[in-house]
């Protein structure tokens, strides 16, 4: 894939002519001058708390937290996206890693039977800017909204004031928006998933990470994604990993996500952490191959077995 030049960046009305220059900066270490973003999430802690780092079928590895951010060193990302305190703790050790900061997070023991989901915000950016100030190599904000659940307003309100400060500053924002609650009926539904799509394009967002639709019309998921692309317009859309299989399956749904359903990267999670260091920097360089270079399956895959080389 060719790379895209800083001149080529859509640097959105609301960023302050000061910090143009910061966002352009950021957008280009975010996406690896390709447009196309390889997000490493690692947000998990809170989010399934320790079931998806210690467990049957999960490398010993991951019981250690270091292991995240040693994948993210030594592998091919374009951001690790993790809560401040996390990156806050481990970053002074890891400063050539590019830092998404996750602004909001919930654990999974409330269940929508309970109570409809509400993420609330566990910082504010003043903190964030401070640890930039502090040499953190910060270039993005991440924030979680549960539509149709009956907070969505609050989570929508939070975003929106959240994506215009972090502009303001030359940060860029990925929105997870994931439809929840007891309105919603089928999560993955193609509708709802472009619609999450619109939504986090009218608040702002640089991306918007979804999950990747269940269409029962006869459509394969990738082309079901594709509507969604086309909603989120300029906001880039990427489809979240889900839960481990295997590289080909994989990458195989990442190929089709990207070149059918017209998404703009990945957003993986325990599809990279849950294996071996070396099987995890494996992976992420077999994305990225994908996701920021357009390698074919066959070819992404010769770099996940060690059999062809992949680097930026």
């Amino acid at each position: 894939m060719p790379k895209i030049t800083r001149d080529q960046v859509k640097v959105p009305a609301d960023v302050m002519p000061d910090m143009r220059e910061v966002y352009v900066d950021n957008y280009m270490k975010a996406t690896r001058e390709t447009g196309r973003l390889m997000l490493f999430a690692c947000d998990q802690k809170i989010e399934h708390l320790n079931k998806d780092f210690y467990g049957e079928g999960i490398d010993i590895a991951d019981a250690e937290p270091e292991h995240l951010f040693k994948i993210g060193s030594q592998g091919v990302c374009g951001v690790l996206a993790g809560q401040r305190g996390l990156i806050a703790r481990y970053a002074a050790d890891y400063p050539e890693i590019n830092y998404l900061v996750k602004m909001n997070s919930k654990t999974n023991l409330v269940g929508t039977k309970q109570e409809d989901p509400y993420s609330p915000q566990l910082t504010d950016l003043d903190a964030v800017l401070a640890m930039r100030e502090a040499g953190v190599n910060i270039v993005g904000l991440g924030y979680t909204i549960y539509l149709g659940s009956e907070y969505e307003s609050t989570m929508m309100a939070e975003a929106g004031e959240l994506i215009a400060q972090a502009h303001a500053n030359g940060l860029l924002v990925v929105l997870w928006i994931y439809p929840r609650g007891k309105a919603v009926t089928a999560e993955k539904d193609p509708d709802l998933i472009a619609g999450a799509a619109g939504v986090a394009l009218c608040l702002g967002a640089d991306f918007v990470k979804v999950n990747p639709p269940k269409p029962e019309d006869g459509r394969t998921p990738a082309e079901a994604l594709k509507i969604a692309s086309m909603a989120s317009g300029r906001t880039g859309l990427v489809c979240a990993g889900g839960s481990t299989v295997d590289a080909e399956t994989f990458l195989t749904q990442l190929h089709d996500q990207i070149h059918v359903g017209g998404a703009c990267g990945n957003a993986t999670g325990r599809n990279i952490h849950q294996r071996s260091l070396d099987e995890a920097v494996r992976l992420t360089k077999a994305i990225s191959a994908i996701t920021l270079a357009d390698y074919s399956v066959e070819d992404a895959l010769a770099v996940f077995n060690g059999e062809k080389e992949f680097a930026l």
